[in-house]
């Protein structure tokens, strides 16, 4: 079943380069560079700015806060300094940050690089960010504190599995969108259906991509499975060498436990888990096993999420070189999708 789901078969579009659209010629065009944890995203974003001028707008939910920076491989500030960067360092660990915020903030951002007559370059791995960035974030009643309280509470009570199991049997399309892991989605989402009466599935997005003001050039790199797993390997090994537990030790000092999404971010979560554990070796060692399989299983939600992706070509870099994947791009950025 693994195999099949990284087949190149089922991964890859037959054609990278689409028939030029002239609707879109007379929109303004942003890049949207995504793909799995580990897949070289940064590095060709940043090779992607210097050629044609780009700014870089990070679609990652966690990335936006201060502190989070071993853990979610968060640009440096040399990078930063190389290229300019946008959403990052926004939020204290403290600050709840929902998708809703980050589809208002980044289209201000989009606006503010094309008014400096740049370019917007999104990046990330975060598929729902990406999503409600393309078509609107999803509808839904504002927050209630009762309502929201009660069902934090039993959250704690029960816990997120038996949770996510009444989210699957009341709206299994949403559910099949998120971690079994992520409570405050899955509060979220109980909230909406418990004020409104519907599915979280079925509140329509607010605007239409036809309707957007911009040409949204998407593309989904990756490399076949066992390169990816090996720089998985590799990237927790560095985060763990760089002092991530530190930062993590940090963050907790700082009110991380506070924030149930961000103390439920990949690595985060297995980190306070082996913090809260006596620490021996023993535990030390089932804390990485546990961060690096759950790095794996986030890099397959990714791919399953971005296959159902219809803007997004997909771009193997296992079969071709960072020049050639560069190239490509730029030629479909520069020409509209105009075919060769």
């Amino acid at each position: 079943m693994e195999q099949a789901f990284f087949s190149e078969a089922s991964l890859k579009n037959p054609d990278p380069l689409k028939e030029k659209d002239p609707l879109k010629a007379q929109k303004k065009r942003v890049l949207v560079i995504a793909g799995p944890t580990a897949s070289g995203k940064t590095k060709l974003s940043l090779s992607l700015a210097k050629a044609i001028g780009g700014e870089i707008i990070s679609a990652d939910s966690c990335q936006v806060y201060r502190g989070m920076d071993i853990g979610t491989a968060k640009a440096t500030s040399e990078e930063r300094a190389f290229v300019p960067h946008h959403l990052i360092d926004i939020c204290e660990i403290t600050e709840l940050f929902n998708v809703a915020q980050f589809a208002e903030r980044a289209n201000q951002e989009i606006e503010g690089v094309i008014a400096r007559k740049n370019v917007p370059i999104i990046v990330g791995g975060s598929g729902f960010y990406v999503h409600a960035l393309l078509y609107g974030p999803p509808m839904g009643p504002p927050s209630d504190k009762a309502v929201r309280e009660n069902l934090e509470n039993q959250m704690e009570k029960l816990g997120p599995e038996l949770l996510y199991q009444k989210l699957q049997n009341l709206d299994p399309e949403y559910a099949a969108t998120i971690s079994d892991k992520d409570r405050h989605k899955i509060v979220r989402a109980l909230e909406i259906m418990s004020l409104s009466g519907q599915r979280v599935s079925d509140f329509p997005t607010p605007r239409s991509l036809s309707e957007r003001d911009y040409d949204f050039r998407c593309w989904f790199i990756y490399p076949n499975r066992e390169p990816l797993y090996s720089r998985i390997e590799l990237r927790c090994d560095e985060m763990l060498e760089s002092g991530f537990l530190d930062e993590v030790r940090k963050l907790i000092d700082l009110g991380l436990c506070s924030n149930t999404s961000a103390a439920q971010a990949i690595g985060y979560r297995q980190a306070i888990e082996f913090l809260n554990s006596s620490q021996s070796r023993a535990d030390f060692e089932s804390f990485k096993s546990k961060f690096k399989k759950a790095t794996r299983h986030f890099a397959k939600r990714q791919f399953t999420w971005f296959r159902k992706e219809p803007l997004f070509r997909w771009l193997n870099t296992s079969e071709n070189s960072e020049e050639r994947i560069k190239e490509l791009i730029l030629q479909d950025f520069e020409q509209g999708g105009a075919s060769t």
